[in-house]
Order: C-alpha cells, then structure tokens, then sequence
C-alpha cells in the first residue's frame, strides 16, 4: 500500500475521470467518505492529530502539593532539588497515592514549564587551532592475565582537529595523570594554549569559589613544563556539558575499540593495543567534516606549542634500603633487586606504571609497579650469586615460584631439573640448575631453552651439555666463499693432457 498522499492523488484522478460519487470512491478505495473528501478538497492529507493526555484523576488532589514543592525548589540547594522521581516517592510513601510514577514525570515535567524553569540549552562553539584540549577519565573492563579486571582509561582530545589519545591505568593517581600528559602530547608532538579539565583530584586541591581553584604542586610543574594554560569546569553536572568533546569521545572509544572486551597478559600490551587504535583513529572521519582527525592534525600541528626537549619527570624519586632478602619498600610493596646490594641505600624511582631502583646512577631493576599493599616481586637473576652458594634454595624460592606464575619459565627446564635429579640427585642438579640459569643472563632465555631441549632429546643430561649446545648456536655462520670463481680465473695452471688415459684404455697400464 502506497502513502496517504499516493491514495489521494489516486481518489482525486478516479473522480476526474470516471464521475464516480463519493460512496463509490469510498468503496473503491476501503476508506471512509470523510476521507474521500478530503482527498476532492485537497491533495496533501491533513495532519494527524496528536493525542490529547488523559486526565489523570487519581493525581487530581495532589496538584496543589506537586505546586507547592516545585516552588519551594527554586530556595533549595542546587543538589537538593526534586526530581520527578522524589515527587513520586514522596506522593506513595507520605500520602499513601496510588499513581504511576510516568504519571508524575509527565506532570512534573508540563508544570516546569509553565513555571518558568529554563531547559538545559548550549551555545554551539567554535574550537580554533591550537587553542584547546579536553582531559578526562573514562573506565573499561578487560580480561587482564586471564581475570577480569577494571581499568582507568586517561583521555586527551584536540578540540578543533578532535584527534585523543587514551592510555589505560590501573589507578586515577596523580602519577597517572601527570605521565599520561607527557605520553599524549608527544603523540600529539606539541601543546595546546589550554587545557580543561573538571575539577579532578590530581590537579585541583580545593574548589573554592566559582572557578577559583587551588591546584596541587606537582600540577602546576606540569603546567609550567610545558606552558600551558589551565581552565576547569563548574563543579557538578552543570559543568560536564563544558568539555563535552571529550566526554563523547570517552563513550565513542569504549564501544569502538574495547567491544568485546579485549584479552591481554600485561597493562603494557593492552597499552600497545590502544596506542595502535589512536594511530587507526587518525584516518576516521568526523560527521559533518570534509577532511580526516589525521588531515586536521597536520594543520593543527604547526599552530601548537613546541614540546620541551625532555618530558616531564613525572616519577618520584625516594630513598630506600635494601633488606637481607635483597628487596625494597617502595609504597608497601617490595621489590626485588640483585643480592649483592644487601644492606646499602639505593634510589627508587617511583612511576604511575614501572618502579626503577638505581645505584651509582645505574638501574639496577626495574618492576611493573603492584597494586594493593604488602605484595611483592622478586626475580630469579637478582638471586643467582647466592643461589650459586646455595643451590638448594632454588625450588622453594619466592622468584622461582612468581616466575613459573607469569609463564617465565619455560616447561624445557623442568624436564631437564627432572632428568638431573635422578642422574644426579637433588643437590647436585639444582646446582647445575643455576648454573643453567645463569647462562641464561649470558645468552638469553631462548637461546639456553633451545639448548636444553636439544640436550633431553640427545640424552646429555648435564647442565655443561647445555652450556656448549647454547655457546655452539651463538657462533657465526662461516662467510661464504664469495667471488671464489673470479679469483681462480687468474690462477695459471697446465693444460689436462689425455695421454695417460689412452695407454689405460689399450690395457699398456697392465
């Protein structure tokens, strides 16, 4: 069946043409006379009539009271305010009404109205380049080593070329924020005149008065690295809506890039992922726009602030003793660092994602930061010297057991721990486990487990078989022979002759 408009025209041309009445037009086409006419009358249908609302009787006698609230509203505070939702409650609980709560909305919402109360409206904006950029969290889940876990998603978006960078964290910290500025304006490679943000505890200490802000320390070093300005937001809802481009942008990157919930072993590869997907983003094109995020970004770029020549220093630095199991205290958790530091003060540098322990300026460890307190990270190569003296240490070592944890230790070196064992007895094989171990260090773990297995399936079941098998793949294939034929050419030798070979076939060689 075609449109009402189709119908009429159809009406108006068998009436033109055949003479039929309005009762024969009206059967033809199963419709009403009423509409036969005014199909003659005119050829566009009339409007549709929007259904009146139904008198709400039982809300009647409450009327009065909705008034009363709504009024006594506009002295309240901000936050303390009725929501339609209030009312119905107060109605169902304090009056015993019997009404539905869209009832209430409904009523609620045709009274503000005629009350005076202004709607939520925006002044559509105009972002030039190089001018603005929007901060904001968001949060997502993943399936993080196998658990599902919640993560802190940090976004930084150019308000005119709308081009943001994300980075996932496992805590909003201060540490968080402030390294994921350096990493975002690198990607952006340079800075904005200014910055807004909400009023987020990493940067603001205390929201006094309107916009007045008192901001923590470490913020405005930020902010003096790399000389930008700063703005923040009213507090509340009322202020979300003043960097609405990053809060859509929050939403828009969840679904497009963490749907379905992406599967990763380590914070750092989920980083990678999303890194690769703010690359992908560059090529996307936003609605209403003749050119790319990308192609708007290379016109942006030049109108933005030169990056300073060394990022912000967001970690912290801290001193700190190392204990007799060779670890570190760093914010309650412990960290392990080689074994021969026992007992002396080294620095730890303390970032949002890796900890870093350095002695005479060198880093001697370096660990993905724990969460939650009182945990700790020990690894085997911090532990080899003293295992060398006391190998029997080995199999129940807190580093061995976090290794065989987060798949560190290839399942080749049990097999050959188990081949020596009963060769060699315990002692003697956790001996020459560590001795495995500390090829390792040498050479790299997949070179000596290549080696390993190379030695079980041989039958050489001793940590020096390993040792040589690892030290022979390290070797450099001989160079070829290269241009060997040209530098025969001019080598002089004598003609072949076939004289010899002619008496043989005469039988005078017998």
């Amino acid at each position: 069946m075609g449109s009402r408009v189709e119908q009429f025209e159809e009406i108006r041309r068998d009436h033109d043409h055949e003479g039929l009445s309005i009762r024969a037009l009206a059967e033809r086409h199963g419709v009403h006379r009423r509409t036969v006419r005014q199909a003659l009358d005119s050829a566009l249908p009339p409007e549709r009539r929007r259904p009146q609302g139904r008198p709400a009787p039982a809300l009647g006698p409450f009327h009065e009271l909705i008034d009363e609230w709504l009024i006594a509203d506009r002295e309240a505070p901000r936050k303390q305010r009725h929501t339609a939702r209030r009312i119905f409650q107060r109605l169902v609980e304090e009056h015993e009404a019997d009404i539905g709560e869209r009832t209430v909305r409904r009523y609620v919402r045709a009274r503000r109205r005629e009350l005076g109360e202004p709607g939520r409206a925006f002044v559509p904006q105009v972002h030039h380049a190089g001018m603005e950029a929007e901060v904001d969290w968001g949060e997502a889940d993943v399936m993080l080593a196998g658990a599902l876990t919640r993560v802190h998603l940090f976004h930084l978006r150019l308000c005119h070329s709308g081009v943001a960078y994300a980075q996932a964290f496992h805590h909003q910290s201060q540490q968080a924020f402030l390294e994921a500025h350096a990493e975002a304006l690198a990607f952006l490679g340079g800075v904005p005149a200014l910055v807004r943000y909400d009023n987020l505890r990493s940067a603001v200490k205390a929201v006094l008065r309107g916009r007045r802000r008192e901001e923590s320390d470490r913020f405005v070093a930020l902010r003096s690295h790399y000389r930008f300005e700063s703005a923040f937001t009213l507090a509340g809802l009322e202020g979300a809506h003043e960097k609405g481009g990053v809060e859509s942008e929050v939403g828009r990157f969840r679904r497009r890039h963490l749907v379905p919930v992406p599967e990763v072993e380590a914070l750092c590869e989920l980083n990678a992922r999303l890194r690769a997907a703010c690359e992908r983003d560059l090529g996307r094109r936003i609605a209403g726009r003749a050119e790319t995020v990308g192609e708007a970004l290379a016109r942006e770029r030049p109108l933005l602030r030169a990056l300073p020549e060394e990022p912000f220093p967001s970690a912290e630095e801290t001193l700190v003793r190392v204990d007799q199991k060779g670890l570190v205290c760093v914010r309650q958790n412990r960290y392990s660092v080689p074994i021969a530091l026992a007992g002396r003060r080294v620095q730890a540098s303390v970032g949002a994602r890796e900890v870093r322990v350095l002695h005479d300026g060198a880093c001697v460890a370096r660990h993905e930061r724990l969460r939650g307190r009182l945990g700790i990270a020990a690894r085997l190569d911090h532990y080899l010297e003293l295992l060398r003296r006391k190998p029997g240490a080995l199999a129940g070592s807190l580093a061995l057991h976090q290794a065989r944890e987060r798949g560190r230790w290839p399942e080749t070196f049990d097999a050959l721990w188990r081949a020596l064992t009963e060769r060699h007895g315990p002692s003697e094989a956790a001996g020459q486990m560590v001795e495995v171990l500390v090829l390792c260090r040498e050479l790299g773990a997949a070179r000596v487990e290549l080696a390993a297995r190379g030695a079980l399936s041989a039958g050489a079941l001793e940590g020096g078989a390993v040792a040589v098998l690892a030290r022979q793949s390290e070797r450099e294939e001989p160079a070829p022979l290269a241009g060997l034929s040209e530098r025969l050419v001019g080598v002089e030798r004598p003609e072949p002759l076939l004289t010899d070979y002619d008496v043989l076939l005469g039988g005078g060689g017998r």
